[in-house]
């Protein structure tokens, strides 16, 4: 690769670079277009620093560069097991060396015999004899000479960036093409976003000399800092585009929702008289929180968060109860409309959208809501993909009949119907609202960004909707901080009385039998079952490595083949029709299926509290977030509970995280766990959050993720349309994201 000269930051890669298909077809796939996108392609992380050497003095165990000439390369299978294999042969002055990539039969046509080669990796040896294992191999122009002298004594190699490859595009790829950029100074027309008192009050380099440190760092204090002052801008702008969000959201009307008073107190206090059970002091200050912010005319933004269990449903059907007995308040929205349009406006009760992620989960809800609200007089309809319902029906007022789409939309949009629960056919454009003062969405992180953005606007005025969303995914702080800067968070962090714990074990190989013997046991005492496993079919050997993962359809099988044959199983995963899956469900909650076998679908929301044991196999496989959720389905009755652990994992690591899903003691402390030992992507994935590799490493640092949220704010209390501060705006205008309201 050459020298470029008068290059601009959105020049395209491709008309710098020579490149061909296959280096197209990567470049898209990561999304790489302009120079500027390769030029914040940022290193994954840096190898260890190799000395250049001569082939004779290399040590088993250290890492080093090597440099000669190709003699050999070919491509073969390892011995024993006969594993496809490189092997290049290199030669220097001093000597022969061979080195070897398993699983790249590749590697042996990077270089050609007879070029000069430099190939960098740790020494291995085999029989005696040194060699060099999955290292780098990339061809030279000319030899790069061990001992050279310098004012230092030797050269050291420092720490190389490492990318992410592609199919055809390589790490040793990428390090060549950004090196040819900086050398080109491109990265000195880039006008740095963060503003220099915010890197002066941080000690955060320039951009154009963060750039030069990550992708070429001299010592390795210059990579942490250009990686510190990374990390810090992308937590930074996410907090600046969450609070943003946030501030304009806020700046809408919203309707000022105050249940009236009668002789037996408040509306809310005789709705609670109707639960069997005591609400938990958790409960009590939610439903508190939230029942203030929907007395303002300023719309709420909050996250309930809470394990499985902890009664956010019950609080949800609360506050729901305080919006349907309320009326508009015409003080709250005065200053929008004018006295006509108001009166028009106000003719008609408030509504609420309750969005939920799976049919399943929407029509338990649906249910859940015709028992509270049975003796109230308030329409209830239920909005998916199969069809809609009516809560009560003419002919029969304590059930739900079916209704036509157009009918039920008719009623939504005039007003008639009060709380609407759906699935995301909810925001469909044929769904409009009236007077939607409440939206509710359930599982939030289940959907994209997008649309609960679309939810929260599905009003026919300039009024928006008080906001709450709930989950029940435990969320490390910090996270939380970062990802819903924009809401207030709510915690449900006790459990309603009497709940048992779940009775957990881990459970190795050798412990199967017995554990199958206590299921068979629980069966018979009229108990229910679920297994979950790690995925769905079994992998085709053709097409992809096979995986040590047990599979739902192939282990439903075996469990009535071979252990409960005398006993009803039925099979529940993502890619079962819509209609049969519902149909397994109904046969499993009715108890005429006594062993469900899932994916982890199951863990949203299913209640069945006749399930009280849960095998999970492959368990190393799920986050302990996610175990300990797919945990919490059978956590649904005053029955003893129980979730076998299974794992044939031998490994000490593996075994002591799985041990912490006996020993901690909610959901909260295992995410945090969680995300020390694997990373946040295990909580929901990046892609879902949006956040790079670096940002989730620095998400981890609760000093780093306090003083961009600070930064944040003050820049924002001072200039809300940030007027003052163009390179922000501009930065925020390029990152294209939807707006955010969880």
């Amino acid at each position: 690769m050459g020298y470029i000269d008068e290059v601009n930051p959105d020049d395209l890669i491709e008309e710098n670079f020579r490149l061909n298909d296959g280096q197209k077809n990567g470049l898209k796939k990561l999304g790489l277009k302009i120079l500027q996108d390769l030029l914040f392609y940022l290193p994954s992380r840096y190898g260890d620093a190799a000395e250049v050497k001569h082939i004779a003095e290399v040590k088993t165990g250290e890492r080093v560069v090597i440099s000669g000439r190709v003699l050999k390369n070919e491509t073969k299978k390892a011995y024993r097991k006969k594993i496809l294999m490189a092997e290049v042969t290199i030669e220097d002055d001093t000597g022969r060396i061979k080195a070897v990539w398993f699983h790249q039969p590749y590697m042996a046509k990077k270089v050609a015999e007879g070029n000069l080669a430099k190939v960098s990796g740790i020494i291995a040896a085999r029989k005696g004899k040194p060699y060099i294992v999955n290292g780098e191999i990339e061809e030279v122009k000319e030899l790069e000479l061990a001992h050279k002298s310098s004012l230092f004594g030797r050269d050291i190699i420092t720490r190389r960036p490492i990318y992410g490859e592609t199919k055809n595009l390589s790490s040793i790829w990428f390090r060549h093409a950004i090196k040819k950029i900086i050398r080109s100074g491109l990265h000195k027309k880039l006008i740095d976003p963060l503003p220099i008192e915010t890197l002066t009050r941080y000690h955060l380099p320039s951009l154009k000399t963060a750039l030069v440190w990550i992708h070429c760092p001299k010592r390795d204090d210059d990579a942490l800092a250009a990686r510190k002052r990374f990390a810090f801008e992308e937590v930074f702008f996410i907090q600046l585009e969450r609070q943003r969000a946030r501030l304009e959201y806020r700046s809408n009307p919203a309707f000022k929702v105050c249940p009236p008073v009668s002789n037996q107190g408040t509306e809310t206090k005789r709705f609670l008289e109707k639960f069997d059970f005591k609400l938990t002091g958790a409960q009590e200050r939610a439903i508190k929180a939230i029942l203030k912010d929907l007395s303002s005319d300023k719309p709420m933004t909050r996250l309930l968060e809470g394990d499985v269990g902890s009664g956010k449903t019950a609080v949800a059907a609360t506050v729901t109860s305080a919006v349907v007995s309320a009326r508009p308040d015409s003080r709250a929205i005065s200053k929008v409309f004018d006295q006509t349009s108001e009166t028009a406006l106000l003719s008609g009760p408030l509504q609420i959208a309750y969005m939920a992620p799976t049919e399943i989960l929407a029509k338990q809800h649906f249910e859940s809501f015709i028992k509270y609200f049975r003796n109230l007089n308030v329409s209830i309809a239920l909005i998916t993909g199969s069809g809609c319902l009516k809560f009560p029906s003419k002919t029969d007022p304590v059930r739900p009949t079916n209704i036509s789409r157009s009918q039920l939309l008719k009623w939504v949009a005039n007003g008639e119907i009060q709380i609407v629960i759906g699935t995301h056919a909810l925001i469909q454009k044929s769904v409009k609202f009236k007077n939607l003062a409440l939206v509710i969405i359930d599982e939030q992180h289940r959907f994209g960004v997008e649309q609960r953005f679309k939810l929260a606007h599905k009003t026919i005025n300039s009024i928006v909707p008080h906001l709450l969303s709930m989950t029940a995914t435990p969320i490390p702080r910090t996270l939380a901080l970062t990802i819903y800067g924009d809401l207030d968070l709510t915690l449900l962090d006790e459990m309603p009385p009497g709940r048992k714990e779940v009775a957990t074990e881990i459970v190795l190989p050798v412990g199967r039998g017995r554990i199958y013997e206590s299921v068979r046991k629980k069966i018979l005492e009229g108990r229910q079952v679920y297994v979950i496993c790690p995925r769905i079919d079994e992998p085709d050997p053709t097409k992809e490595l096979a995986l040590n993962a047990k599979s739902v359809k192939e282990e439903a099988k075996r469990l009535k083949k071979d252990i409960f044959q005398d006993i009803e199983i039925g099979v529940v995963h993502g890619n079962l029709n819509p209609k049969n899956k519902d149909e397994v469900m109904k046969k499993f909650a009715e108890g005429k299926i006594k062993i469900l076998v899932a994916t982890s679908v199951i863990e949203v929301g299913v209640n069945v509290p006749n399930a009280t044991v849960i095998l999970i196999e492959g368990a190393e496989r799920f986050g302990l977030a996610q175990l300990h959720q797919l945990r919490g389905r059978v956590l649904r009755s005053e029955h003893q509970a129980y979730c076998y652990v299974f794992t044939e994992s031998k490994n000490e690591n593996t075994l002591k995280r799985l041990l912490a899903l006996k020993q901690a003691k909610n959901g909260f402390e295992l995410a945090e766990l969680d995300m020390m030992q694997r990373g946040i992507g295990e909580l929901g994935g990046k892609r879902q959050w949006g956040i790079s590799d670096l940002g989730m490493e620095a998400i981890k640092n609760i000093k780093m993720v306090e003083a961009a949220r600070a930064e944040a704010t003050e820049i924002l209390s001072h200039d809300p349309k940030l007027e003052n501060h163009l390179a922000l705006l501009e930065k925020l205008s390029a990152r294209n994201n939807p707006v955010h309201f969880e």
